[in-house]
């Protein structure tokens, strides 16, 4: 008997270090990794603009026959950079085209059948609330008049937040919808919609933020008010 209680008092053990060993693999190496992936995506974004590609997430450069057509975006790769001032000025993630398993523990996904960033429709992004750098980890903290801005490298686009994040469904893909039928939104405009799961350590629900584009202006003006300390 006292054998078997040893015996089982070693599994339990065993079993208490494996979960914690697990738990540090999900809250801490996979942040590691997917924080040295986000900065590398930056970083080759950076380089390709610095290049002078017309537009970030393709590898065309300006042509004389069509100098302000940007090419198509490129699935798993990145186009714009992120920033949430709600979030910390210090808060960037790259966006790369596909909301896909391997794209999202690189950043931030853009769903491929909604609008290009700044164009007229329902530009929508999707990110990991936790696990592979927790990059909208306080999503729940955004507020109406918050800016979401993003660069392309050639403009920056300023959004703001219209209203709380909203909770829905994984089964309500209306969200993503060139007017989402919940937002508030009365016709055609520019939107922005970011999604992430709720609970913050569950898949059950859906945290929705919506935003309407605020502003534009040139790269070569400086950074927008918004990034602004």
């Amino acid at each position: 008997m006292r054998v078997m209680v040893r015996t089982f008092s070693e599994l339990c053990i065993t079993v208490g270090t494996l979960i914690v060993l697990f738990v540090v693999y999900v809250l801490f190496w996979t942040g590691v990794k997917a924080d040295s992936a986000m900065d590398g995506q930056i970083d080759e974004l950076q380089d390709r603009w610095a290049e002078g590609a017309v537009s970030a997430g393709t590898d065309d450069k300006p042509t004389e026959t069509s100098p302000q057509t940007p090419a198509p975006y490129k699935d798993g790769k990145a186009f714009a950079v992120m920033y949430i001032p709600r979030f910390g000025f210090t808060w960037n993630k790259p966006v790369l085209h596909g909301t896909g398993t391997e794209v999202l523990k690189k950043g931030l996904g853009h769903y491929a059948s909604t609008a290009r960033l700044g164009q007229k429709g329902n530009f929508s992004v999707a990110g990991h609330r936790r696990t592979y750098g927790d990059p909208f980890k306080d999503f729940p903290k955004l507020r109406p008049g918050d800016a979401v801005v993003l660069t392309d490298g050639v403009t920056w686009f300023t959004y703001r937040i219209d209203r709380k994040p909203y909770k829905t469904l994984p089964s309500d893909i209306d969200v993503i919808d060139p007017v989402p039928r919940k937002s508030g939104y009365d016709g055609p405009g520019r939107y922005l919609t970011l999604t992430t799961c709720e609970p913050e350590w569950g898949h059950s629900h859906r945290l929705i933020a919506w935003a309407h584009l605020d502003a534009t202006q040139p790269v070569e003006a400086g950074k927008p008010e918004a990034l602004r300390r």
